[in-house]
């Protein structure tokens, strides 16, 4: 059964994320409808999970809240699917009733896709969960915002309804370390790799690779605090602040990966990518252009392909349609191309079977996914981690929404870290994508500067 207490207000989430950010594994799913410029809907914030499933070098232990190992598989998704299956609830509380938070990596997908060249390791578990159960939700489209959980979880309500009385201590400062910030590969070496793409794309081994660079800092401080400048810079609609017994995640992502309610399945894949300016008419300019690019729009196409054929393989035959097709979304930094996919999904099948067709996100590998993937390993300066893998949260009602992890920091060991990239095609030139790789780069490296100040 599930318990309600409605606040007498709407409550922003960052107040919310303030009020448990000293319980263990607190997380934050952020709508960036509090910041200017965002048009997202709800914040859930959660806290304190009963249960967590991390999984190291494909060995995934659930642990109890005390830390005690409860089960342990080399299958982390077969491990996901009993622990839900276990707290699946009858009743329905969108957006969330609790349920698992937290992340799936880049390089859990590579295990999923059988790509044995994603040898490398990023040193963080490839699926971090945890199983929550109670969490406060804020509707910034009915301005109200209230606690949810499992009848017996009631017990927490004194306590946080305590915190939320007394107000928050400030997140002590952001400082990133003069001289510390790399980029990599540089010029040189990125127009390197930018003529094997090449070469693989006119030899008919691939026709899109989706190649990144990653931009570091070394950083003392506190992340959240960095998260709060971040959003300030750049707020979007599928932004997530994540602090884990073992790293900081601070994500401004703008791209949906997978959402499902009831069997409706849906992924919005973003390709092709053009600069804000600050003049309308520069600003108007540069969207019609990108409205008409024949090549951004190929690109954009080849995913939409990708993806109908990751839904294809858990949807019901016929289902899958593109209701929408290269449409220009504007953020506060960007322009970019984006398109809808939708599926039905097939009898028994849930949010764990879509995840496992799908991860990683096609919008981000290249196509064909496998051998896009094993090309981005050999080229690329490290082990991609947590970006381009996917920031979610599966409802125990069944309901799950996700994020591609994109636009997202990495803050572990006094080291920050951020990847951009993009989609080369054959005629893509290389001055430009280095170029873009910067656009996207903005909101970090004008947090850098932020902070170094």
């Amino acid at each position: 059964m599930l318990a309600f207490h409605d606040f007498p207000q709407l409550i922003p989430g960052d107040r919310l994320l303030a009020v448990v950010r000293s319980l263990p594994w607190p997380q934050w799913f952020d709508s960036g409808a509090s910041a200017t410029g965002a048009a997202g809907r709800y914040d859930i914030v959660v806290a304190a999970p009963s249960r967590t499933l991390v999984s190291v070098k494909g060995r995934a232990v659930l642990r109890d809240a005390a830390g005690r190992p409860l089960a342990q598989s080399s299958e982390p998704l077969a491990l996901l699917r009993q622990e839900l299956a276990r707290r699946r609830l009858p009743e329905s509380a969108p957006p969330f009733c609790g349920g698992a938070a937290g992340y799936f990596s880049y390089e859990l997908g590579a295990r999923l896709q059988q790509v044995a060249s994603c040898h490398r390791q990023s040193g963080l578990p490839e699926l971090a969960l945890g199983f929550y159960d109670w969490a406060l939700i804020s509707d910034h489209r009915a301005r109200r915002s209230w606690w949810v959980g499992r009848e017996d979880a009631r017990a927490v309500l004194p306590d946080l309804l305590a915190r939320l009385a007394t107000a928050p201590e400030p997140p002590r400062p952001f400082i990133v370390e003069a001289g510390s910030v790399t980029a990599e590969p540089g010029w040189s070496a990125y127009r390197h790799a930018f003529a094997q793409v090449q070469a693989h794309l006119r030899a008919g081994d691939c026709y899109q690779v989706n190649l990144a660079r990653r931009f570091q800092a070394r950083y003392r401080g506190d992340p959240w605090s960095a998260y709060l400048q971040l959003r300030s810079i750049t707020p979007a609609p599928y932004g997530a602040y994540l602090e884990l017994p073992f790293v900081s995640i601070l994500s401004v992502s703008p791209e949906r990966f997978l959402l499902l309610e009831g069997e409706l399945a849906e992924s919005r894949p973003i390709k092709g990518t053009r600069p804000r300016r600050e003049e309308p008419v520069l600003d108007a300019a540069e969207a019609e252009a990108l409205r008409g690019s024949g090549k951004d729009q190929a690109e954009n196409v080849m995913i939409v392909d990708l993806l109908r054929n990751d839904l294809g393989k858990v949807c019901r035959p016929g289902s899958v349609t593109v209701p929408q097709l290269c449409v220009v979304e504007s953020h506060p930094n960007v322009h970019h191309l984006v398109s809808t996919v939708q599926g039905r999904l097939g009898p028994g099948l849930g949010a764990v079977d879509l995840l496992a067709a799908c991860l990683p996100g096609g919008s981000i590998t290249g196509a064909p996914k496998r051998r896009a993937m094993e090309i981005i390993d050999r080229l690329e300066p490290a082990s991609r981690g947590i970006y381009c893998g996917s920031i979610a949260y599966l409802s125990d009602d069944g309901r799950m929404d996700s994020s591609i992890a994109i636009r997202t920091a990495v803050c572990r060991d006094g080291l920050v870290s951020y990847w951009a990239g993009g989609g080369l095609v054959a005629d893509s030139r290389a001055e430009a994508e280095f170029e873009e790789t910067l656009h996207k780069a903005r909101p970090f490296l004008s947090l850098v500067e932020r902070a170094r100040a």
